[in-house]
């Protein structure tokens, strides 16, 4: 078959597969911009593999006028920039050894060999300059039926990196057609290699559940993660029920998921353990929760912490004790989101400073806050 796309006809991409034209050197689309442009999805990243070594892929990006990055050059990887575009080049391997984080590898030259390195038959198709597809392990037939399974053995290649665990869930998540089950030898090897997870950086981690949560319905796959027994060694105290709850309203509703949301949702007591956020996420998290668990109006939650914060806690809070979402709830964000305090601490001076004046200017914004932004500068004030 053939694929097409404008990312295809795109400058920055018939640019890097001229050169490699021009130099005599095969070179392939390759995994995610293959598979989503077989089944029409929006293509976000785009790689290429290629059977020039990584030196030589360097020099063809230079005698081509291309900017080439060696980012990961031990493992095949450079970054070529064209027309201002960042594309990701990786010489055909294979792997010698891995410890189920890292491997080291060999390069290789046949297209197969480089796919049977892959995870997953769907991420094991190739597509030339012009769009012909390149199937070397049958993934097609996988790919029409969205089939996700693990190429070969599952353990094997679990275990040369112990995050496919998680690719497995999030691909099915995304992918899988809706009241299928999970492939059933990939879910035993998952089963079998959880404890694998705990040497993983928590940093890969969180990045593989932050796409797994943002998926139109993780319900599903969150739930065969627990049965696996994959699921407790990240979120020992999970709430799949609030999860599921969660989804429905935001289906019910039309807004958009959010991973921070659902993650609120999901994780109870200790879930930091496994995961590596930065302050913002963590904070974000922990705010959603504290909302949904300590309920304010919309309106109050939307100005006390902005209208993101609000809806979250709305949103899982209802989840959580099972309930319709709080009456007027748009309205309520948009008036507190739009709403701005109208004393200063000018206002008050010199009459109260130091202590007494952050004390006065609290009791005066909750006042404000209780009559629903209604009251007026010279109300408070007096």
């Amino acid at each position: 078959m053939r694929i097409d796309g404008d990312w295809i006809a795109s400058k920055p991409v018939r640019a890097v597969m001229r050169a490699f034209r021009g130099a005599g050197k095969r070179a392939y689309f390759v995994g995610g911009c293959v598979r989503n442009t077989i089944l029409g999805e929006p293509v976000t990243d785009i790689d290429i593999a290629t059977e020039a070594l990584p030196e030589e892929v360097i020099g063809i990006a230079e005698s081509a006028g291309l900017a080439a990055l060696p980012l990961g050059i031990r493992h095949g990887s450079v970054l070529l920039i064209a027309h201002g575009t960042g594309l990701d080049v990786t010489t055909f391997r294979g792997d010698l050894e891995t410890d189920g984080r890292h491997a080291r590898v060999e390069f290789v030259t046949r297209v197969r060999d480089d796919a049977l390195r892959r995870d997953l038959t769907i991420n094991a198709l190739y597509a030339d300059e012009d769009g012909r597809v390149i199937d070397p392990l049958c993934g097609l037939p996988d790919l029409r039926a969205r089939r996700v399974r693990f190429i070969g053995d599952a353990r094997e290649r679990i275990r040369e990196d112990y995050l496919r665990i998680l690719r497995f869930f999030r691909f099915f998540a995304w992918y899988a057609p809706p009241g299928s089950e999970p492939d059933q030898q990939g879910i035993a090897a998952c089963r079998e290699l959880a404890p694998g997870l705990g040497g993983l950086s928590r940093e890969r981690v969180t990045e593989e559940v932050r796409k797994l949560l943002a998926a139109p319905d993780p319900v599903p796959s969150v739930a065969a993660m627990e049965a696996a027994g994959v699921l407790p060694r990240l979120l020992p105290d999970s709430r799949t029920q609030v999860l599921a709850r969660l989804v429905e309203t935001e289906r019910a509703a039309g807004i958009p998921p959010s991973w921070i949301n659902r993650l609120s949702a999901l994780a109870h007591g200790n879930w930091r353990g496994a995961f590596r956020f930065s302050r913002k996420e963590a904070a974000a998290v922990k705010r959603v929760q504290s909302l949904a668990e300590n309920p304010l109006l919309p309106a109050e939650a939307a100005y006390r912490y902005g209208r993101d914060a609000a809806l979250g806690g709305s949103l899982v809070g209802a989840a959580l004790r099972g309930e319709a979402l709080p009456p007027g709830l748009a309205g309520g964000l948009e008036l507190g989101s739009r709403a701005r305090f109208p004393v200063a601490a000018a206002d008050l001076a010199p009459e109260y400073s130091g202590r007494r004046l952050g004390d006065r200017l609290r009791e005066l914004e909750d006042r404000w806050v209780a009559s629903g932004f209604a009251l007026g500068r010279e109300e408070l004030v007096g």
